[in-house]
């Protein structure tokens, strides 16, 4: 028994080297700063600020729906269940370092009844019992480390799911709010329209007026009620995109369709985007986005598959026994025969056709797959916010220049109407300020959505909201 323990011991003491490659996180090519940093970007991002960032909108609406949206929404509830799924298997690959124990028992009664009726033949009938109870165990010895690989994929995977996890809460943050604004810019475009609506009703009733008191033709009167009608028949499409936006809302905050129509019944304006953007340094996109750390995790995890793929080459150790008990009768089953059995045994692969030789080949080609994964979602993510930063400063401008226009037009359409009722001008010029200033009103409303729009797309990209976790 000593001599057993010391070869045993001597095992679990080679069992500490892990063929394979150990993983090493790769450096990506980071640039030193963003080219497309706005004029009103913050030099460093403020932590506390990205994890929270919708509250610069200070709209206690949108606060209320994005808390429902991580409590009930249905694809967050997916992923975290993959998470609780990824620790599981987690889990069992830990099992694997340790022996495994199986107990048994049976009983078994044997009747038998004599068929020949002559004495001479000797043949008698019986019954016989007999019962068995013992104990099964094996390890199989990590010596050339595939179990702790195993476990080292395992955990990177878990990784990876939660880093998923995030992905979808940083997604589902951004959705939410991007909806939100949705609902509010139709709102906003629907009130320009509605009171152009009011206004060219006007403009048809004064037409008509002067119609009857022979100072407007038929034509003019024709021509304003083709103004009216067109901006009439613009408002069920506005409406839709209400609807769609408000159903869209819902669904992401775990609700049936329609759920939202009385809460967000009652108009009010697009949350005003902060001038101040906490852009901070490319280097942080690395730590924050989870759908980079998501592909640095699965990277981790299949570098560990080769070091699996390389250890089923070498030979395998295991260590077995039992103990057995047996007996005629239950209750002497403690003092009956008792059998004890102690096995080591040695699995060589000598010839698999190549096989085992291929299986690490593969896993070294999932690696380059895997980094180039990596390495295209990190320059992936750099575009995103590259672009939204971009967006956001040219959305200023065109917002600044659409404010100005719209306040020309206002008064063009206004200077129109006097001077076409004191006859200074013809109709035309009355229908041409009207139309100019629904299209620029729309467009302002528009540019009114896409100012907040981008900055929550900003956010996004740079990985804002990656701390929030549901609650469980």
């Amino acid at each position: 028994m000593v001599r057993t323990s010391l070869s045993i011991a001597t095992l679990v003491a080679l069992a500490g080297c892990a063929v394979g490659p150990n993983y090493r996180p790769p450096p990506p090519a980071t640039p030193d700063e963003w080219h497309a940093v706005p004029t009103a970007a913050a030099p460093a991002g403020d932590p506390a600020v990205l994890a929270d960032w919708w509250k610069t909108l200070n709209d206690p609406i949108l606060d209320r729906l994005i808390e429902q949206a991580l409590a009930s929404n249905k694809t967050a509830k997916q992923a975290y269940a993959s998470v609780v799924e990824a620790r599981a298997r987690r889990g069992i690959a830990a099992a694997g370092f340790w022996p495994t124990l199986d107990a048994s028992a049976s009983g078994n009664r044997t009747n038998s009844e004599a068929r020949v009726s002559d004495p001479d033949v000797g043949l008698s009938g019986g019954s016989d019992e007999i019962y068995n109870a013992g104990l099964d165990s094996g390890w199989e010895l990590d010596l050339f480390g595939g179990q702790r690989r195993t476990f080292e994929a395992a955990n990177a995977q878990l990784g990876a799911s939660e880093a998923d996890l995030r992905d979808v809460l940083v997604t589902l943050l951004g959705d939410v709010a991007l909806s939100y604004v949705d609902v509010r810019t139709a709102q906003s475009r629907l009130s320009f329209a509605e009171k152009n609506l009011e206004a060219q009703s006007g403009v048809l009733d004064i037409t008509r007026w002067r119609a009857e008191a022979g100072l407007a033709s038929a034509l003019e009167v024709e021509q304003a009620q083709s103004n009216y009608q067109q901006t009439r028949a613009g408002i069920p499409s506005l409406r839709s995109s209400l609807v769609a936006a408000m159903n869209r809302l819902s669904v992401l905050t775990g609700d049936p369709p329609g759920s939202l129509e009385a809460t967000l019944a009652d108009r009010k304006p697009i949350p005003v985007a902060p001038l101040e953007i906490a852009a901070g340094v490319p280097a942080d996109v690395l730590r924050r986005r989870p759908d980079i750390r998501s592909a640095e995790r699965r990277l981790a995890a299949q570098t560990a598959q080769v070091g699996v793929a390389t250890a089923a080459l070498y030979p395998s150790l295991s260590l077995t026994g039992s103990i057995t008990l047996q007996a005629l009768s239950a209750s002497d089953l403690a003092d009956g025969f008792r059998t004890d059995r102690l096995g080591l045994s040695l699995n060589l692969p000598i010839f698999r056709g190549g096989a085992l030789r291929q299986n690490v080949n593969a896993q070294n080609a999932l690696v380059d797959q895997a980094l180039a994964a990596y390495e295209a979602t990190v320059l992936a993510a750099y575009e995103e916010v590259e672009n939204a930063l971009t967006a956001s400063t040219n959305e200023h401008l065109r917002h600044d220049a659409l404010q100005l226009g719209v306040d020309s037009a206002r008064r063009a359409s206004e200077l129109a109407l006097t001077q076409y009722n004191s006859g200074l001008v013809d109709f035309q010029t009355v229908l041409d300020a009207d139309r100019q200033l629904l299209s620029l009103e729309d467009s302002l409303a528009v540019s009114d959505g896409e100012v907040t729009a981008n900055l929550v797309r900003l956010y996004k990209a740079l990985g804002g909201g990656w701390s929030v976790f549901p609650k469980e």
